[in-house]
């Protein structure tokens, strides 16, 4: 590895002195941006070791009910978020060598999992090809374009696209980074038939995340009748599996978007569903597992502070993502925190 900098040309009358350092500095980048296409972008992460107390798995199996399983989506644009995410996990964890991740991402993107297990090549993992032209027709658009994206309603079918023998899993966004051991959110008590928990809001106004339409149509209001319906952010679940297949809750979760197709009822893209099947019968988590919005909002992603209280996961949801501000040189205080996840290779530390 070698750094390479530049001095100051010497003064001259014609612009051309400043080609080749133009033409250097252009290498520099495609270097960089290649080097993170090809999996080599990213810094080989330490490897980490299980605790004496850890009950013993096979590193081949993907399956087994003593390990905590991790779902996550897998594409370019939060390639390094994900990598911060992972390496979060893995170093607070006790049991890191008892952690199964699967990765879900579009047929087109597969190959990003070979940029994960050069980074850690100890990973217990698999990648699963989500194809995303059957929801594709059932998005409408948002506030935000980046909340349109098919893979991002992947959660309404990870019991499809995981296997049978996975029962329970914990699904987490890509723009996070846990301070607390995993296995602690994994064993949150679900109770007697409860499919999934999540830390719950009641203090949010639970009636903006829905049109002026769906409310004053009464069977659509009713929906809410009995439940004391509170906002979650499906950002950080844990989900029983064996639960949503028997309930079949994807299809639940997908009649209410043809609804949406038909008459707008929604503005927020894949949460309203899971707002309109669950809210109000899910599990409660400490709130200290979800610190999120600390991307700002959803139009101009300004910077935000901690909620109140202890922190486990800190949650960049929002517009604004810490690895953007930081390369953009206008981080928030809170990016600081994000930061010794990030396992990019600087711009400048170059292949010798």
């Amino acid at each position: 590895m070698f750094k390479l900098g530049l001095k100051s040309p010497p003064p001259s009358s014609s612009p051309h002195h400043l080609l080749p350092i133009l033409l250097l500095s252009i290498i520099i980048i495609n270097s960089t941006a290649t080097a993170t296409a090809n999996g080599k972008g990213f810094k080989e992460a330490p490897q980490f070791y299980n605790s004496p107390s850890c009950p013993s798995i096979s590193t081949q199996d993907m399956c087994s009910q003593q390990a905590v399983h991790v779902a996550m989506t897998l594409d370019f644009p939060y390639l390094r978020g994900t990598m911060a995410a992972i390496f979060s996990i893995l170093q607070h964890s006790s049991c890191p060598e008892n952690i199964r991740f699967h990765f879900i991402s579009s047929p087109s993107s597969t190959h990003l999992h070979e940029t994960i297990t050069s980074s850690f090549p100890y990973l217990r993992s698999q990648i699963y090809s989500f194809d995303t032209n059957p929801v594709s027709g059932l998005i409408s658009t948002s506030i935000r374009s980046a909340l349109d994206s098919p893979l991002n309603y992947a959660r309404n079918y990870l019991a499809n696209i995981l296997p049978p023998c996975v029962p329970k899993v914990v699904y987490l966004d890509s723009d996070l980074v846990l301070v607390d051991d995993i296995a602690s959110l994994a064993a949150t008590p679900l109770g007697t038939g409860t499919v999934l928990a999540a830390p719950e809001y009641c203090n949010a106004n639970f009636t903006t995340y829905f049109t002026p339409t769906f409310w004053a149509n009464p069977m659509l209001s009713l929906t809410f009748s009995g439940r004391n319906a509170c906002y979650f952010n499906t950002g950080v679940m844990v989900i029983d599996l064996e639960r949503w297949r028997e309930g079949d809750y994807t299809t639940k979760i997908v009649e209410w978007m043809e609804l949406q197709k038909r008459m707008r009822i929604y503005e927020l893209g894949s949460l309203p569903p899971f707002l309109l099947v669950f809210a109000g019968n899910i599990a409660a988590v400490d709130h200290k597992w979800n610190q999120h919005g600390l991307g700002g909002d959803n139009f101009r992603g300004l910077c935000r502070n901690l909620h109140p209280g202890p922190v486990s996961l800190l949650h960049w949801s929002g517009k604004g993502k810490p690895w953007v501000r930081l390369d953009a040189n206008r981080p928030c205080p809170l990016d600081a925190l994000w930061a010794p996840y990030d396992l990019l290779r600087t711009p400048f530390a170059l292949e010798s």
